[in-house]
């Protein structure tokens, strides 16, 4: 991801102040050098990453997931530090688009009652360290806030098996998958599938170099909604 948003970054015009690799010290950024820090790390490192940008003052731009239980402690250290954070479970504009199509399909759904069984398959390439992906998480919980019949979400590490109001997400890791999403619908009679499938990692790069195009000016808290919610004037 690094490199597919550096090479994005560069053909946008803009350019690369600095990489804070595995092996260096984000605390040696200094401070009052850089525009925007764009954190795509792994959980363990992410949290620590993002707060110390805020103390430097430096907005970010978060794609990492697997640390969303400590987001509370990220929320209040941004306010806090009068910081700027932009948090995507997924940066790709097509997942988001698809994110807004899911919690529309499950308002229509919910009002089938239990017709219909829900579940998640999520298919990642095998280095991805957390399970299940972020992105299928925000899917089960765009369902739950839109859907009447349903209210939680849980790892089905077999086959996935429908538990009244309990949505099942299934993980695969395969090699060389960039992301693969499928909500399926389920019923005596049929099934309908809503799915988003990722050729490449250009398009999750490219939503992270725009959202820090529109982080500019801006201090707070933001995600994809409030980016789509205005129009991108950014050539895409």
């Amino acid at each position: 991801m690094g490199k597919a948003i550096e090479q994005i970054a560069l053909e946008r015009g803009h350019s690369i102040s600095g990489i804070v690799g595995e092996t260096d010290n984000i605390e040696a950024v200094e401070k009052g050098t850089h525009d925007v820090a764009i954190e795509f790390t792994q959980p363990a490192s992410a949290v620590n990453n993002i707060i110390t940008c805020f103390k430097k003052k430096l907005p970010v731009v978060s794609g990492t997931t697997g640390w969303v239980s400590k987001m509370n402690r990220v929320s209040d250290v941004c306010e806090q530090e009068q910081g700027t954070f932009f948090y995507a479970s997924n940066f790709s504009l097509g997942v988001n688009l698809f994110f807004m199509l899911n919690e529309h399909f499950a308002e229509l759904m919910g009002r089938f009652g239990s017709e219909y069984q829900v579940s998640i398959d999520e298919t990642h390439h095998t280095e991805k360290r957390d399970s299940p992906s972020g992105t299928a998480i925000s899917i089960a919980e765009g369902i739950i806030s839109h859907h009447k019949g349903l209210n939680t979400w849980q790892e089905a590490a077999q086959k996935a098996e429908h538990t009244g109001e309990i949505i099942p997400i299934q993980s695969f890791r395969e090699e060389k998958v960039p992301g693969t999403h499928v909500v399926k619908y389920q019923s005596e009679i049929d099934t309908i599938e809503l799915k988003h499938t990722a050729h490449s990692r250009k398009g999750f790069a490219l939503g992270a170099v725009i959202a820090a195009e529109w982080l500019k000016d801006k201090t707070g808290f933001y995600g994809m909604k409030d980016l789509l919610s205005e129009p991108i004037t950014s050539s895409i």
